[in-house]
């Protein structure tokens, strides 16, 4: 098996390349995936794997090289810490292959609800976004107009393997109002104007679910094409929440609904 023990090592450094920027991840088409929980997700997830990098003495004992049909690299623990986003990811990595991320790639069920994001930047809540849309069983997650590459680690970290777990799109506002409306989707945008509660609509119909921005809210162009703008009311001194504690909100109504 080949061993790395350098982290000066010309594949380390291109791997160090792609947990740094979007532009080597995007010309390469592969990016880095951290920890075995978030290893087997891709795999269910059917990402398919160009390298597994494994620090013998920190892998658990369950970790067997059959399960993996790629090449296999020992390095050392100087060049996992040089690779890895966190601590505690029991010395192993992958280089996966990114996926095409195209709207003509979903497969939708006959009745969908689907999350809808707009131009959200922060990693954090896009990963928060994937675990909820996880978690509810959605069809599908489509970025619209994205600011963040999706394959950012910060992203792969903060949804603990969710990006694995979901169907995930990504196209222009223009291009994703022009899907939802051949699919026959009616879609709720979250906004502050011309909003009524978002507890006063049905959402047992195919349904997909807009949330944008805190700073600038969704564009005008979801406001203006909506089957209907929605707004969850405050209470006390703002007027707004945090995205993905919203999505939640608005994804669990919908559900609720669906199950009764």
């Amino acid at each position: 098996m080949k061993q790395i023990i350098s982290a000066q090592n010309p594949y380390i450094k291109s791997l160090v390349l792609l947990q740094e920027k979007a532009k080597a991840r995007k010309q390469l088409g592969t990016f880095l995936i951290e920890g075995m929980r978030e290893i087997e997700l891709a795999i269910k997830g059917h990402y398919t794997f160009e390298t597994i990098l494994i620090v013998p003495e920190l892998l658990d004992k369950s970790f067997k090289k059959s399960n993996y049909q790629c090449e296999i690299i020992e390095i050392s623990k100087d060049v996992f810490q040089k690779l890895a986003y966190r601590d505690t990811t029991e010395g192993i990595l992958a280089v996966a292959k990114t996926k095409s991320l195209q709207l003509s790639d979903l497969k939708l069920s006959t009745n969908p609800l689907l999350l809808v994001v707009e131009a959200i930047e922060k990693p954090g809540n896009i990963g928060a976004m994937l675990r909820t849309a996880d978690a509810a069983k959605l069809d599908a997650v489509i970025i619209a107009n994205p600011k963040t590459d999706l394959y950012n680690p910060n992203i792969v970290r903060s949804s603990v393997g969710c990006l694995f777990t979901n169907q995930i799109a990504t196209g222009s506002t223009e291009e994703v109002i022009s899907f939802l409306k051949e699919k026959n989707i009616a879609f709720y945008s979250a906004t502050l104007q011309n909003s009524t509660s978002y507890t006063t609509q049905d959402y047992t119909t195919p349904t997909a679910l807009v949330v944008g921005t805190e700073d600038t809210g969704l564009s005008k162009s979801w406001r203006d094409e909506a089957t209907q703008n929605i707004i969850i009311p405050m209470q006390g001194e703002i007027d707004s929440m945090n995205v993905s504690v919203a999505a939640a909100i608005l994804i669990f109504e919908a559900k609720r609904q669906r199950e009764l």
